[in-house]
């Protein structure tokens, strides 16, 4: 393994600790921020939330986008714009980040976890398909669960690590069953599947902007949709719900405090300024490993077919859990940080009696996938 680190090592230029990923503030970054301290707008009012939110919205392809203070948090008010209540059930993968399943959560929601595909690390449409027909039944236009008697409210699909999954295949099995498509596209920034970028599928998307994002403010996140109405409201309830007045404090609503600071938001323009540098640093860096690792006998993962990805997070598949196990404790004992996959949401103590499928698929790669040092390189 000696070989693989330092390769690593070559293609970074450096012998020090390389991280997994790291943010790049190569660009007008210092500049906006100056321009923000100066003008004292620095919280939640400001020009830069404006400009980023009309940026993000004609970058990705949507008509609306409203900023959050982080992904988490959009995720949150898109369900509640989806019309998620306590007690409904809300299916998605159990391979995924725990902001998913927490999301679901905060509204007393129950999420369903259904198997992902190999290539795309995604949710599968056979298996939501077979889930569904097997447990389920529509009643005056609800899909309601045969087992629970609950109503499945909304479907939340993740694209893993920027890999878009089959949204399109997804979206229809939805629209069938009268379950509303939310997109958790947090990693997918700059990915497109079918020539369309992810999160403009469902009715509603939320992106992130965490620290080790593709592109960053520290945190941030991001509403999308085409529904002026669900955009307004997702203004409105993540801003204190606050009725516009030039000086009176007045709330028709319990709401939330979920704004982005301006201060974030002039980061985010610069950043959002470089995406595609950013994007093609990355598709570089997947084809050097993707030669390198061939020599090594490992699998590096390749974008889907139909898809065009932003290699946000890399990622290599080994033969079994023990190699798995060796390669992390070698590689992160020799200055290189890598890490598993997530563990299964169904493998938490908060969500281990949530209902499934047998999640073959999601335990192999559970088992297997690594992630490798990532960052853009300059």
């Amino acid at each position: 393994m000696q070989n693989i680190t330092d390769f690593i090592k070559q293609t970074f230029k450096t012998n020090e600790f390389i991280p997994l990923h790291e943010p790049r503030f190569v660009g007008n970054e210092k500049k906006y921020l100056n321009d923000c301290i100066d003008s004292t707008f620095v919280s939640s009012v400001g020009k830069y939330v404006d400009t980023f939110e009309k940026e993000f919205a004609k970058k990705v392809g949507s008509k609306y986008a409203i900023a959050t203070v982080n992904g988490t948090a959009a995720l949150h008010i898109s369900l509640i714009l989806a019309d998620v209540q306590k007690d409904d059930e809300v299916i998605t993968q159990a391979l995924t980040f725990i902001a998913t399943c927490n999301a679901i959560s905060y509204i007393g929601a129950k999420p369903i976890f259904v198997d992902v595909d190999l290539d795309t690390m995604g949710m599968s449409p056979k298996s939501l398909k077979e889930f569904l027909e097997s447990n389920c039944e529509l009643v005056n236009k609800q899909c309601i669960n045969k087992t629970t008697k609950k109503i499945i409210k909304a479907c939340v699909p993740m694209h893993t690590f920027g890999h878009p999954c089959r949204i399109d295949e997804i979206k229809e099995i939805c629209d069938t069953w009268n379950i509303i498509l939310v997109e958790d596209a947090a990693e997918s920034l700059g990915s497109y599947y079918k020539e369309k970028h992810t999160g403009t599928f469902g009715k509603i998307a939320a992106f992130s902007f965490n620290g080790n994002k593709i592109i960053t403010s520290g945190g941030g996140g991001v509403i999308v949709t085409d529904d002026e109405v669900l955009a307004k409201r997702a203004k409105h309830i993540t801003t204190t719900a606050k009725i516009p007045h030039p000086y009176e404090y007045v709330h028709d609503e319990i709401a939330y405090n979920y704004r982005l600071p301006n201060l974030n938001a002039a980061l985010l323009v610069a950043q959002l300024e470089q995406l595609n540098g950013f994007l093609e640093s990355k598709r570089e860096l997947a084809l050097k490993y993707k030669e390198f690792f061939a020599k090594e006998d490992i699998i590096f993962i390749e974008e889907p077919k139909d898809s065009k990805a932003n290699y946000w997070l890399q990622a290599i598949l080994l033969k079994d859990k023990n190699q798995r196990d060796e390669f992390l404790e070698f590689t992160n004992k020799n200055g290189v940080m890598t890490r598993p996959i997530w563990r299964l949401m169904n493998e938490l103590e908060m969500f281990k009696d949530c209902q499934k499928d047998d999640l073959k698929n999601s335990k192999y790669l559970e088992e297997r996938v690594v992630n490798i040092p990532s960052s853009v390189i300059l």
